[in-house]
């Protein structure tokens, strides 16, 4: 354990914390985790557990982890860097740059046939694109809907080995993009995650670098986050566990992704901001502590304090929220409360009423890959667990959940 006791967090609160992080390790159902929680300049870290289920070398606090859709609270930033610059306006349309969304026909009927279509009543635009609006994106409460299946008809999304990252390169990814229809009108309701994969091709369009090269110089580099990128490189390989998929009925440890040869040992065709980072704890920390200090790392501004104020507080209306919550309801991980919290920035949730132990106005996502991360304006305070237990069974589910609880209980000023 790292870090003393006078930083906000009671010494017996942090050994709970510890203790119920254990207990989910010895049960058997996570191999291994890591968790960081900060609070002002005070940093615990614990490392708990293996990384793989067979044991072998331990989780340690460099460890690397497939951020999965946790990946959206930080691939965000470059849009946002490229506003403060006025290179982008949250309500200019994206034609320009992302041509093959042009002119688009909308499902009469969201779960209705894909010939079955209205021409968009306005263009998509960036602010479609942050706040999940723009018309395109996965509908868990809808999967036998014609547009799901045609996602994974058309390439969007692979689907063979239920990867759910975009496997072409991103000129090739938006024509498929382009062949469908949008589900809803510009604007009109939130959808999850293909918008944070379109607004990494629109960052590279715009800057004319790769998505990964932009984010790397103006978020990744500042910040010291050393260990984030689209892949990890052969030098640090050894220091990612495999991916696990548990078995829901027999909880035997299925692997879904593996280290040498898997998704994340080179670099992939499409840098995906909807969930292709890996990352570590002290990255994530520096990142979500920027956010907290509205933008600020140091002396050195990242961006700038109205933007974190932007992607921090919630964008959605009311109406829109209702979608977002019976989306959360319908996924495992979420269903367990951190994703029922009511509202949605950039790229991330924002808490717009308390329903448990963490108060309004706390932000982050989580991730299908086992990894939550959200900061906390009121208690200063940033909370992250990773696993590399994939979210299809509820046992990652309950330590995330146990995980908030024994943080938000070691609080103690």
């Amino acid at each position: 354990m790292m870090g003393q006791g006078n930083s906000g967090f009671s010494e017996a609160g942090l050994r709970r914390l510890r203790e119920v992080l254990t207990r989910h390790v010895e049960s058997g159902k996570i191999p291994g985790l890591v968790a960081l929680v900060g609070r002002g300049e005070e940093t615990h870290v614990e490392a708990i557990g293996t990384m793989r289920h067979d044991g072998g070398a331990p989780m340690c606090r460099d460890t690397i982890f497939r951020m999965a859709s946790t990946t959206k609270p930080v691939a965000v930033a470059a849009t946002m860097a490229l506003l403060d610059e006025c290179r982008l306006r949250l309500d200019d349309p994206v034609d320009p740059w992302l041509p093959e969304l042009a002119d688009r026909k909308v499902l009469t009927r969201p779960d209705g046939p894909l010939e079955d279509t209205v021409p968009a009543r306005r263009p998509i635009t960036v602010r479609d694109l942050l706040t999940s609006t723009c018309g395109l994106g996965l509908d868990m409460t809808a999967r036998t809907a014609p547009m799901m299946g045609a996602f994974f008809e058309q390439g969007v999304y692979g689907q063979e080995d239920g990867w759910l990252l975009p496997a072409p390169e991103p000129d090739e990814w938006m024509r498929r993009l382009g062949t469908l229809p949008l589900m809803y009108q510009p604007g009109e309701r939130w959808l999850y995650n293909v918008s944070d994969d379109v607004l990494g091709v629109l960052v590279a369009r715009v800057t004319g670098q790769s998505f990964e090269a932009f984010l790397r110089e103006r978020i990744f580099d500042p910040l010291g986050m050393k260990d984030t990128g689209f892949h990890v490189p052969a030098d640090k390989i050894d220091r990612l566990p495999p991916l696990y998929a548990p078995d829901w009925q027999t909880g035997e440890f299925l692997v879904e992704d593996e280290v040498e040869g898997g998704h994340h040992s080179k670099p992939p065709a499409f840098q995906s901001g909807g969930g292709g980072l890996d990352s570590t704890v002290d990255d994530y920390h520096a990142y979500f502590r920027m956010l907290l200090n509205h933008g600020m790392h140091g002396t050195q501004r990242i961006l700038s304090r109205p933007a974190v104020e932007l992607m921090t507080t919630n964008r959605l209306t009311p109406e829109q929220t209702v979608a977002l919550q019976a989306w959360a309801r319908s996924v495992v991980h979420l269903s367990h409360g951190q994703g029922q919290t009511g509202g949605w920035g950039f790229g991330m949730t924002v808490r717009t009423y308390r329903g448990d132990y963490a108060p309004i106005g706390q932000f982050g996502w989580d991730g299908g890959a086992g990894t939550t991360t959200y900061a906390d304006p009121d208690n200063q305070l940033v909370g992250i667990l990773l696993t590399q237990t994939g979210m299809s069974t509820p046992d990652s589910a309950r330590a995330i959940h146990d995980f908030w609880t024994t943080l938000y209980q070691a609080i103690d000023d």
